[in-house]
């Protein structure tokens, strides 16, 4: 039940709401995932004035403001051809309107194709106070007791790294049962995630160049299995959708 709702002007004013210890405070971008919180009271902080909705180029990164909507970032011209087909594949388009980067984000499973891409590119998530960064790996593995009474400004991407994805679904409407994100910097730095399985996605490999990707994709889903799919099928499948991205980036 919401007892309290506030829609704070700034984010000076926000951090002061979440300093109150004795509610149980649930901020909103476009309250898309809102059902997910399962406290009560609930106290509502709707961040749609609080200004987190910048898109910018810093360098070879891209800062996206928290409150910037899944179409914002797919319509910005600094996003690349593969995370927008990313951000096709995340929502409808309806939902794109008002589903925000950060609460995307935070409200996501293993199965999310934008999480998953989101991981591979080794985004960075940053957090108020502190002015604290933490990589979006780190954030989803713990993420309730990271944003306890914590603000998301912005999630920063790397622009200079190539990014391929692959997944497969029982119909093309459903999410993922299996997906494989694949990241390579100009460094030769190479990044797998998978996708398809768990509460979050998979790290299945990250080394300073290219090797061994499909056997370690392999071995990353020996125990996914749930009502989606076998273990067996997901170790067959993610090899497979590993090598494509890899045709992918070199075509």
């Amino acid at each position: 039940m919401i007892v309290d709702y506030y829609r704070p002007h700034d984010v000076k004013e926000t951090l002061q709401l979440l300093e109150d210890q004795n509610k149980n405070i649930v901020l909103m971008g476009g309250g898309t995932a809102i059902d997910r919180y399962d406290v009560e009271p609930m106290t509502v902080v709707d961040l749609q004035n609080v200004g987190l909705e910048e898109i910018q180029t810093k360098g070879n990164f891209l800062e996206i403001g928290a409150t910037v909507t899944l179409q914002s970032l797919y319509d910005s011209p600094q996003v690349s051809d593969e995370l927008k087909n990313i951000i096709l594949r995340e929502a409808t388009h309806n939902l794109r309107q008002v589903a925000t980067v950060a609460g995307t984000l935070l409200a996501s499973s293993g199965r999310s194709p934008f999480a998953t891409a989101m991981f591979a590119i080794d985004a960075t998530v940053t957090l108020l106070p502190g002015d604290e960064a933490i990589s979006l790996g780190n954030l989803l593995l713990m993420r309730e007791m990271k944003v306890k009474s914590k603000l998301i400004t912005k999630i920063t991407i790397p622009m200079n790294v190539k990014l391929a994805y692959e997944d497969v679904s029982r119909t093309p409407a459903d999410l993922p049962i299996v997906s494989a994100a694949v990241a390579v910097w100009p460094a030769g730095r190479t990044r797998v995630v998978l996708g398809g399985y768990g509460t979050v996605p998979t790290l299945a490999s990250d080394g300073p160049e290219r090797g061994g990707e499909e056997p370690a994709a392999k071995n990353a889903f020996s125990k996914a299995v749930d009502e989606w799919a076998s273990a067996e099928y997901r170790m067959e499948i993610a090899p497979i959708l590993v090598r494509r991205c890899f045709s992918k980036l070199e075509s």
